[in-house]
């Protein structure tokens, strides 16, 4: 049992070394033969990169020096040799195996063996490869180089695919190529790379941990950069089957991260599309017979636009035409309809589009008939007391007429009239000016001059905002959360006034102190004058008002006052698809993704060739130094060398009182010694030289 004991001490203590010796055996004689097979060169007898002309001759020898005699001549031998030599006598195969190992066809070798097992090798039909490449058309249609990538512009993103000259399934799927670029075309940057543009092929390749560039899936390879990075880093690939809808939506949402864009049935959309959409943004719907998904212009479009525009789709289909017709006047599909203020006739296109011809159809488009003053719309309405108008910056009034009010029957009823009025001084803006106090051509003159905009605010929302401009005890029929039924809207105007002088005299003015500093910096630029309007809601009066109110804003001198106007407040929340998208990617993907390329990363090193020797390494540093640990004697304490006696190791029991005595003797004189000589210096330690012994005297003497 002590053996026994003793043998499994032993192999506890050795486990690490042991285990890292296995380890090593197992890379060097299981892992690292299946990861590094025989290559084709070594079937041909060759060294690696040898060149075409070698090929040749080492294949003539194999063949006719008799090599292929006896056992040798089974047919599955001679199907490696052969395949050795058709794929490296072949230019462009040759190129990809030596740089990127890929072998289009290497699965003729195993179906060739299953077809001619048992049979000889006379019997195997040539050649083995097919080397008749399908045509690929204008393959280089949109070719590109590492100088194209690297001195594009940072915030473009790029698509590739990677692919061979000389490979078959490269031009089976051009076809699908050419529509991916042509639906990415104004989107993002596409180019395909052939394999002999070794620089740029070889940059957007994978390494080994041996340094060898290789494609994970072969070719054709699509990978793609990310706005803002043209590192290697930020390369993603793409992993699915090679479709045109596989590879538009993967680089519209992982790379660009557009949003997707619903479908909705004939009854879905009025409730779950029209009815949920904020009020404030125009409608666009897509009519489509495939039913494939938006385009990636169209989902660009819809991130663009998505504080003016919400988009849907509708699969179209022969028994709901007339149900669209009626609705939104569609005949048939494709088609796309926009929805903008409630009671307006819809703006109906059919037809495909481009991607630039439906971009300036949505900028026309995005704004409702009468827009909404909004924090995104109040700069480019000129509804601004920063400074800015509609007509630039060198005009020196204008004038934006608002109506505001809750959503309401009533507020869509005054929208109308307001269009109404708009269109009508937009008829008049050619009439030549007047001075007839009556006639509205002042107001249409500065319509057409861009100085006066027309536009809504919902009082409900912009509560701070309506209560500024209308300050009277009925403001809260109009501003605000609705506590009566009674809905009011009211229309007022604001005259915004530029004073050139005035801003230059309080850019020169030193502030008196902290006080005027403050004030000076909480007022808007422009001054502003408010009219409210109390009259009727005949169209005529109304204009009459309008103009009357741009007459005097223009000829009379106003006070110029200014003052702080309240912040709009945003209506709409920022959508998930803009907050935080760029960070793709930037540093690859999601979590998922993270463990996958983890995953993928560990097995990509388990055929490292220098792990094998590593683990042999530790092992043998680690049985050394276990071997060195345990070989040393262990050495107990033992007394100081000038207490021990020179005696036996086991000395008699009746001598080691004595000894233990002379020792505590001998400590105690050491102790006292040290005592005396570390104690200072006294009178009495010194005998004078004169002295002497008195004696003493003796009593029986006398």
């Amino acid at each position: 049992m002590a053996r026994v004991s003793s043998m499994l001490t032993t192999v506890k203590a050795y486990s690490v070394p042991l285990m890292l010796l296995i380890g090593a055996m197992l890379y060097q004689l299981v892992i690292i033969p299946n990861t590094f097979p025989e290559s084709h060169y070594d079937v041909l007898g060759l060294k690696r990169h040898s060149s075409i002309e070698e090929v040749d001759e080492a294949y003539e020898k194999l063949v006719l020096s008799g090599n292929l005699d006896g056992e040798s001549r089974k047919s599955s031998d001679f199907i490696k040799i052969r395949y050795a030599y058709e794929l490296l006598t072949n230019p462009i195969w040759k190129r990809n195996y030596d740089m990127f190992g890929i072998e289009e066809q290497h699965d003729v070798i195993e179906k060739a063996k299953q077809q001619y097992a048992g049979k000889s090798y006379s019997e195997v039909q040539l050649p083995l490869l097919d080397a008749a490449a399908s045509d690929t058309g204008d393959e280089a249609f949109n070719a590109i180089t590492l100088k194209d990538v690297l001195t594009s512009k940072i915030d473009s993103p790029w698509l590739f695919m990677i692919y061979s000259s000389g490979s078959r399934c490269c031009a089976h799927r051009f076809g699908i190529w050419k529509r991916i670029a042509a639906l990415l075309d104004g989107v993002a940057n596409t180019g395909a790379v052939e394999l002999g543009e070794v620089q740029l092929a070889a940059y957007l390749a994978e390494r080994k941990p041996t340094g060898q560039l290789f494609y994970r899936n072969g070719i054709p390879s699509v990978v793609a950069f990310p706005p803002q990075c043209r590192n290697v880093d930020c390369l993603v690939r793409f992993e699915g089957e090679l479709t045109t809808d596989a590879v538009t939506d993967w680089f519209a949402t992982a790379i660009l991260s557009l949003p997707r864009i619903r479908y909705y049935s004939k009854e879905s959309l009025g409730q779950a599309f029209i009815a949920k959409t904020s009020p404030h943004k125009v409608k666009v719907i897509f009519f489509s017979k495939t039913g494939e998904r938006a385009t990636p212009f169209v989902r660009v479009a819809a991130k663009n636009y998505w504080a003016y525009a919400s988009f849907a789709f509708i699969l179209w289909t022969e028994e709901e035409s007339s149900f669209w017709w009626n609705t939104f006047e569609v005949e048939s599909a494709p088609a796309i309809v926009i929805l903008k203020d409630p009671g307006f006739k819809p703006v109906v296109h059919h037809g495909p589009v481009n991607n630039s011809w439906f971009s300036n159809m949505i900028e026309q488009n995005k704004h409702q008939e009468l827009p909404q003053l909004r924090t995104v719309t109040s700069h480019e309405l000129g509804c601004d007391a920063r400074g800015y108008s509609r007509a630039g910056v060198n005009v020196e009034s204008w004038y934006c007429v608002i109506l505001a009010g809750r959503l309401s029957r009533e507020l869509n009823e005054m929208r109308r009239t307001m269009c109404r009025i708009q269109e009508t001084l937009s008829s008049d803006g050619e009439l030549s000016s007047t001075d007839n106090e009556e006639s509205p051509i002042h107001a249409a003159v500065a319509l057409k001059e861009k100085r006066l905009t027309f536009t809504w605010l919902n009082g409900e929302s912009q509560q701070k905002y309506c209560l500024f401009y209308l300050q009277s005890e009925t403001s809260y029929d109009t501003c605000g959360p609705r506590q009566d039924v009674a809905d009011v809207p009211r229309l007022f105007i604001v005259r915004y006034k530029r004073n050139s002088t005035e801003e230059n005299t309080a850019v020169k003015k030193n502030p008196r102190n902290m006080w005027d500093a403050l004030l000076n910096e909480d007022v808007d630029p422009a001054a502003q004058l408010v009219a409210r309007y109390n009259g009727s809601n005949e169209i005529p009066e109304i204009i009459k008002w309008i103009a009357n109110i741009v007459k005097d804003g223009d000829s009379r001198d106003l006070p110029f006052y200014r003052t702080k106007t309240p912040e709009l407040v945003p209506e709409d929340e920022e959508p998930m698809f803009l907050k935080g998208a760029q960070n793709i990617l930037s540093k690859g993907t999601g979590m998922k993704q993270k463990i996958h390329g983890f995953v993928r990363g560990f097995y990509d090193r388990l055929g490292d060739p220098r792990i094998g020797p590593y683990l042999l390494l530790g092992a043998l540093l680690s049985f050394g130094a276990i071997w060195l640990r345990r070989s040393q004697p262990s050495r107990p304490s033992q007394p100081d060398q000038s207490e021990q006696p020179s005696q036996p190791s086991q000395p008699d029991q009746s001598e080691q009182p004595s000894t233990k005595a002379e020792a505590r003797t001998r400590r105690r004189a050491r102790q006292r010694m040290t005592s005396k000589k570390d104690a200072p210096s006294s009178i009495t330690d010194v005998e004078p030289k004169d002295a002497y012994q008195m004696p003493l005297s003796d009593p029986d003497s006398e």
